[in-house]
């Protein structure tokens, strides 16, 4: 039994590789580099996103494709920006599963207007496991983590940190109000992902959000990555 269903979960992640390869084809085709955001709920994805979009990026043109189990409440704060915002709930046909997969991203293809962006931003479905052991077809992986989560976090959820290329710390600016240690954290996050690129923010105040800004104005501006 136990063989059967790690057979099943290969299966499964291989057919969602060869959507995820599909899918980076078109994007490439396009011209448009696709960041895949991941985070637990409540970590700030959608808060941080306000204030990139708010703040601009440096000439290249964004779009979000916003996952939710259901509903737009996201979506709606973020097409404020005047940037195109697609809605992508997976509770419309997919099950409500906990995460974006290759085939409802490829689902939405049609919606997005690729020939409008330079940049997509998948806002993934706030969970820490399932997430990333799916591509959707992105060139890169960011992910947030809060203080408030524990700095325990990439010890308990080695694979969100370890596929990461970029993790933003969030809401520093509850440090002071929290038995968080910032040092031990950092120490986990490099035992897990040794050397990953980190920004300090606080997507309220708005410190640190720079960093990240210049981190997907370098993802939209580079060459593909390999399939």
């Amino acid at each position: 039994m136990h063989r059967t269903k790690v057979k099943v979960v290969e299966d499964a992640l291989d057919a969602n590789n060869t959507i995820a390869t599909a899918n980076r084809a078109d994007f490439d085709r396009a011209g448009v580099r696709v960041v895949n955001l991941m985070s637990a709920p409540g970590a700030g994805k959608t808060t941080l996103l306000e204030r990139l979009l708010e703040g601009g990026l440096d000439g290249v043109r964004p779009g979000v494709l916003e996952g939710d189990v259901q509903g737009s409440m996201d979506a709606d704060r973020l097409s404020v920006y005047h940037v195109p915002v697609t809605q992508l709930n997976t509770d419309s046909g997919f099950g409500g599963e906990c995460h974006l997969d290759a085939n409802m991203v490829r689902s939405a293809l049609p919606a997005l207007p690729l020939d409008e962006i330079d940049l997509l931003i998948v806002e993934n479905v706030g969970n820490l496991v399932c997430p990333a052991e799916f591509r959707v077809g992105e060139d890169a992986r960011a992910m947030v983590c809060s203080v408030t989560e524990g700095e325990d976090k990439p010890l308990k959820y080695p694979l969100m940190f370890r596929t990461a290329e970029l993790v933003v710390v969030n809401k520093i600016d509850l440090l002071p109000h929290l038995d968080f240690d910032l040092d031990r954290f950092l120490a986990n996050l490099e035992k897990v992902n040794p050397g990953v690129p980190h920004a300090l923010v606080s997507a309220r105040t708005g410190e640190g959000v720079a960093a990240v800004s210049d981190w997907l104005v370098g993802a939209a501006r580079r060459e593909p990555a390999a399939a």
